[in-house]
């Protein structure tokens, strides 16, 4: 089956919401699960491809954040915007736990629960983004504002300056 044919659970929570999106494939290097890799391999510009980090904050538990793939995360932003005193990556291993994702196919969409979710204000800026499908090689290119919209974020100003 190609890539092209694949319904992943971020694909159906879109289309269960009536959220149009395209799907954009990618060759998966094991060696660089990067999204700037992402990126270069689909000729975008990585300020428009946002990937997801799943993080945990002392107060609230876990939390989202989705932010350009070429940007680090602020933890001590993304703390007080998310209303914890500190926020931290959650180890590599728990990921497939917590998400039902792995990593390089985590998508901010279908988690296996809802969380507070946070992305970066620079979406805003942008026509149209690329998040991952749930899948390794596989993007979703949706409108920033439908984004928000299936997820409940935030948009707020989360990454290093």
């Amino acid at each position: 089956m190609s890539k092209k044919n694949i319904k992943t659970n971020a694909m159906r929570i879109l289309e269960r919401k009536k959220i149009p999106y395209e799907i954009k494939t990618y060759e998966v290097d094991e060696q660089d699960l990067s999204g700037v890799h992402a990126a270069a391999m689909m000729g975008v510009d990585p300020k428009g491809l946002f990937k997801t980090l799943v993080l945990h904050g002392e107060k609230t538990g876990y939390l989202v954040a989705c932010i350009p793939v070429d940007d680090n995360i602020d933890l001590k932003k993304l703390a007080r915007v998310s209303k914890n005193k500190k926020v931290e990556m959650i180890p590599m291993k728990d990921l497939l736990a917590i998400t039902g994702y792995i990593r390089g196919g985590c998508s901010p969409v279908g988690m296996k629960k809802e969380f507070p979710t946070f992305i970066h204000e620079s979406i805003l800026e942008q026509e149209k983004i690329g998040v991952s499908a749930g899948q390794r090689g596989l993007q979703m290119i949706v409108k920033p504002s439908d984004l928000i919209a299936a997820t409940g974020a935030s948009v707020e100003n989360v990454v290093v300056e």
